[in-house]
């Protein structure tokens, strides 16, 4: 379980709002890992996946942003509906230094563009950066592009994907993760869920929120940061799940799904709360 980050690098102490990895094997959580920037993560990632495929285990990869947009949005900025054509389109212009300093509003700027009227991205650091980037959501029409997907609706997410700026926000997550997700898939063993056959697959990536757990985080008892609790309780209770039952919920999909992405989980909050024992405070 990845909680992302589309900021700047953070420092060496361990901190919130920066990218933690939770990590389970047979319901028994490791100590979540810290990680200071997108390309420390994207290493550590691919340890674990090397580790892991040696040993024969398959791997469930989930982070805590949507793999999709609306559906509409792929086919007007690229010419398609296949999401993967949107993924390289944003992997082709995203650029991110080592220090976290990256281009992510200049490239919804250039979405915003190939729509007539503000938007449909929105949200920004200062009025005055950004020009075609609205401030603030007041006068924008989602009526060609949905502001929220299917999923989104089914999990009662709290944050849009067009949502650049202003906690909760998940736009930046979006634009600075997909580039990552997509040199991830590019390895053999690796499938996306629910793009691909992902049935046999060593590697699975998926997408999750870990607001599905959040009766779970309130009731800890752990004085660790926000984030790694998150991490730690959510990667716990996905690998506590039976496996029919995983299986179901990535099988009973809606048309949506092959365009929008899901939610891991959407809809079945109480048995996914049900699983995030804080094994620490059970200890």
């Amino acid at each position: 379980m990845a909680d992302w980050s589309a900021g700047k690098r953070r420092p060496a102490r361990p901190s919130k709002d920066a990218i933690w990895l939770g990590i389970a094997r047979g319901g028994v959580a490791d100590a979540p890992i810290y990680c200071r920037s997108r390309q420390d993560a994207e290493a550590q990632i691919s340890q674990i996946i090397d580790a892991e495929v040696a040993t024969g285990r398959r791997l469930l990869l989930s982070f805590d942003f949507p793999f999709g947009y609306p559906r509409g949005l792929a086919r007007h900025i690229t010419g398609d509906d296949d999401p993967f054509a949107l993924w390289d389109w944003i992997s082709a212009r995203i650029t991110d230094a080592p220090d976290g300093t990256n281009n992510r509003y200049a490239v919804a700027e250039e979405m915003n563009a190939q729509f007539e009227g503000p938007g449909p991205f929105w949200g920004k650091p200062k009025q005055t950066d950004w020009p075609g980037v609205p401030y603030r959501k007041a006068g924008i029409s989602y009526d060609t592009i949905p502001e929220r997907r299917t999923c989104d609706l089914a999990a009662k997410a709290a944050s849009s994907c067009f949502q650049l700026a202003f906690p909760p926000t998940v736009g930046g997550q979006i634009l600075m993760g997909l580039p990552t997700l997509n040199r991830l898939r590019a390895r053999p063993e690796v499938a996306v869920w629910p793009f691909e056959d992902w049935t046999d697959a060593p590697v699975v990536l998926a997408e999750i929120w870990p607001g599905l757990i959040e009766p779970a985080v309130k009731a800890t008892q752990s004085d660790d940061i926000r984030d790694a609790v998150q991490v730690r309780l959510l990667a716990t209770a996905l690998s506590r799940l039976p496996a029919a039952t995983l299986h179901a919920w990535m099988t009973d999909l809606p048309d949506a799904a092959r365009e929008e992405a899901w939610i891991l989980g959407a809809g079945h909050t109480a048995e996914l709360v049900s699983h995030a024992e804080d094994t620490d405070a059970a200890a």
